[in-house]
């Protein structure tokens, strides 16, 4: 490629589903910001993603606002109940310390499961739709930022400027590396087993977190007779599960799963994932902002995730719209600052929540079971402090950005 010196208003570096959605958010909110995307991964490799996620009813809200959910829906499962044990794997009976109804309103479950790939497919479309730029394979290799833009190299040898640089490229951003901005890490000595299963019997859209010693195991209803599990384990222990043959990772998987869905069988690869807790020191800095995980990387413990993703994105395009409206210059760093204090705290204080969380259910000692188990016991008795807990899992709790509650910016 000959070096290019387009001027754009928003480049994102990062072509997953949340810098898809930001681009589509920003665009039809003003269809005269010039919106790029650029991934190292083609787009078909990324609608390959066999994964599946739960999103929150305000991020399906966001989604619907955006005009995506209705491309989404066909291959979503509603979660209409959740239920949570906490025993040992030896244990002969597990019992159910707590369950949670699925709505947040009559008719909306208070998440869905959807497929990545069909997720990552609906927002390429609705961008392309919009006449977002979508540049892949490809990746930024540097930039410098000046008082009026940031210049962007690429790694194809193309030089595009724009007025920001939002780094959505993962929790191992390179962008943020780039940019020099420092993180909280560290490591739990655990990963995440991700795969689908199916089986014999319906799960009726139950989805289940059992806490064992290893670290919880979620089972996640999916469309059919389907379900996906996020299996944590401790590393070692994980890595010879995925690299060991079917039949012992289907023995260890059916003594925690259980057999009260019939006949199990694997519906698909499986994968592990390092785990721990990743939070960026800055969200911001002139020219750049962060978004997703390149911000805030948490333990998949409470299914948050993503969904703190999708906020970022829904609080990040109403600053840079706004700012627009007003005339200010939306990469300068005051106008970026108010979206770091939106978002600095909800994500901090998630972290602290998943870490606590998994610390604590991560935890064979009988003294701290027996406390655990008699708080889970006492929640179950509370509706209204259930209410708030499903409410905040569906991302309903507190102000949220316009998108969040299904209205335009």
């Amino acid at each position: 490629m000959g070096i290019q010196m387009d001027e754009l208003d928003v480049l994102v570096g990062g072509g997953g589903y949340v810098g898809l959605s930001l681009a589509v958010a920003l665009k039809q909110a003003d269809p005269g910001l010039r919106v790029a995307v650029v991934d190292l991964r083609p787009r078909e490799a990324l609608e390959k993603d066999p994964r599946a996620s739960a999103v929150a009813a305000a991020a399906s809200r966001m989604l619907d606002r955006l005009g995506v959910w209705s491309q989404i829906a066909p291959h979503a499962q509603p979660m209409m109940e959740m239920i949570v044990t906490d025993s040992r794997l030896r244990d002969a009976v597990r019992p159910v310390f707590l369950t949670f109804d699925g709505e947040v309103e009559p008719g909306e479950p208070f998440a869905h499961m959807v497929p990545n790939g069909r997720m990552v497919a609906a927002l390429a479309d609705r961008a392309e739709e919009l006449s977002v730029e979508l540049i892949a394979p490809d990746a930024v290799s540097g930039f410098t930022s000046s008082s009026s833009d940031v210049e962007i190299r690429l790694a194809s040898g193309g030089v595009r400027k724009a007025k920001l640089l939002v780094a959505a490229d993962g929790v191992r951003s390179k962008l943020r590396d780039l940019a020099g901005i420092g993180t909280v890490r560290w490591e739990y000595d655990q990963s995440g087993i991700v795969t689908t299963v199916a089986h014999e019997r319906p799960h009726e859209g139950r989805a289940e977190e059992h806490f064992l010693p290893s670290g919880p195991f979620a089972i996640l209803p999916l469309t059919g007779n389907r379900s996906s599990l996020v299996w944590t384990e401790r590393r070692d222990d994980a890595e010879r599960l995925v690299k060991g043959d079917d039949f012992t990772f289907e023995l260890e998987l059916e003594r925690r799963f259980g057999h009260h869905l019939g006949k199990l069988e694997l519906a698909g690869p499986r994968h592990a994932f390092p785990l721990g807790l990743t939070l960026a020191r800055s969200f911001v800095q002139p020219r750049l902002a962060l978004a997703g995980d390149a911000a805030h990387g948490i333990h998949p413990i409470a299914g948050q995730g993503l969904n703190l993703g999708f906020k970022d994105v829904a609080a990040l395009a109403e600053v840079l719209v706004e700012a627009r409206r007003l005339g200010e210059d939306i990469g300068a760093l005051d106008v970026l600052e108010r979206y770091e204090r939106w978002r600095r705290f909800d994500t901090f204080r998630m972290g602290v929540v998943t870490d606590v969380l998994n610390r604590l259910f991560s935890n064979d000692m009988d003294v701290v079971r027996a406390v655990r188990d008699v708080g889970l016991g006492l929640v179950d008795r509370m509706p209204s402090l259930k209410r708030f807990f499903i409410r905040q899992a569906a991302g309903l709790e507190g102000p949220s950005p316009r998108l969040l509650v299904g209205e335009a910016i």
